[in-house]
């Protein structure tokens, strides 16, 4: 199989040669006006589901995941982490339980989930902080539990996001990071101690950084300062122009650097849907025409509307970073923390790539390739 194309960092036309699932080959070709661009896909490390489908659902099926990664597919998003929320022990175990047992019997979705992510419970319950997680499910950390919704996953949960003020946190977050898991801290109203401890018992991500935090803060100390300031942590963002102002977006990707900055859409069961007023788990949201997500009648944010594509095309703008850049912290980023095989445009790589138009500063994906 052979694909032209135009390389998303040099701007050059090139012919790739694939064999495989394998890049075995890269030549110049004649430029040509109308050639798509060609970069490697998308690794999206929390999304919570779309279209109605939640992986958190009680009635979660191996249908409602095939959905999920298809239409995260048509956003340039090859590899994913579905990502479980603070919930029952019951209703965690079914959905790591039905994510394991859809994977092993489809190798399509198992090349497609590479691992999963467990944000929360054990994150914080202060209002604000929590955001909106539900109150009555959130708990100190236990490693026995855990390692039982790691049986349930086949031992595939791969990130965890939690609030390090927590007791046994620290211990708990030695215990992970012994295990090769990455701990994010996230959902948290962590004093300096607290952060500090973590990173240094291995915590190496702030999951959404500038979100699920206070509506007003000290001006200082606070634990977005601590985190942003600490450089031993990358900091993911969701940067879909409702989550976070343009200037915090700014200041992240400025001090973390594209190197330690992930793109994230976070994207959420109501994602990609119509307009409308919607019901799950006993309340109401309401998707607005912008494609923001809140509480009907008010301003307050009830998920991430946007797939991973439209966040890199914000990014470019909020961050001013290039669209290289942007592409590379959806992507090569997230997979390095990870510990993830890298996806890149070099001869040896994966077939793991998308064609895609940039025009009027909107990325759109053509096609999907791996």
């Amino acid at each position: 199989m052979r694909l032209r194309g135009r390389h998303y960092c040099t701007q050059q036309v090139i012919d790739v040669t694939l064999e495989d699932g394998v890049i075995v080959r890269i030549d110049p070709a004649e430029d040509i006006a109308d050639a798509p661009w060609l970069a490697p896909a998308f690794f999206d490390l929390q999304i919570n589901g779309c279209h109605g489908t939640s992986f958190n659902a009680p009635d979660l099926t191996p249908d409602g995941i095939r959905h999920v990664v298809h239409v995260c597919r048509s956003h340039g998003i090859s590899q994913l982490f579905p990502t479980l929320i603070t919930g029952s022990f019951d209703a965690l175990a079914h959905g790591f339980r039905t994510l394991h047992q859809a994977c092993a019997e489809e190798p399509e979705l198992a090349r497609a989930i590479v691992g999963y992510h467990l944000e929360g419970p054990y994150i914080s319950p202060i209002d604000g902080p929590r955001g909106a997680h539900p109150r009555e499910h959130v708990r100190a950390p236990n490693w026995d539990e855990f390692q039982r919704w790691q049986d349930a996953a086949g031992g595939r949960i791969r990130l965890v996001t939690l609030a390090p003020e927590h007791e046994g946190a620290i211990a708990f977050i030695t215990k992970l990071s012994q295990a090769r898991i990455v701990v994010a801290l996230g959902h948290t109203n962590a004093a300096q101690d607290d952060i500090r401890a973590a990173i240094d018992a291995g915590a190496r991500l702030s999951t959404h950084l500038g979100n699920g935090a206070h509506a007003v803060l000290p001006r200082h100390p606070n634990y977005i300062w601590e985190q942003l300031a600490a450089d031993e942590l990358w900091a993911s963002v969701i940067a879909d122009g409702h989550h976070l102002p343009a200037a915090v977006v700014k200041c992240i990707a400025r001090v973390k650097t594209p190197s330690r900055t992930i793109l994230t859409c976070d994207a959420g069961s109501l994602a990609g849907s119509p307009p409308g007023v919607y019901r799950q788990w006993g309340q109401e949201f309401e998707v607005l025409p912008t494609g923001k997500i809140v509480a009907p009648g008010t301003s307050f944010l009830a998920g991430s509307w946007d797939f991973t594509d439209a966040c890199v095309s914000r990014a470019v703008r909020l961050a001013e970073v290039s669209l290289a850049d942007a592409i590379d912290m959806a992507g090569a980023r997230p997979r390095e923390l990870c510990g993830l095989p890298g996806a890149s445009l070099e001869v040896g790589s994966a077939a793991n790539l998308m064609t895609y138009d940039w025009q009027d500063d909107a990325l759109t994906v053509r096609n999907l390739i791996g």
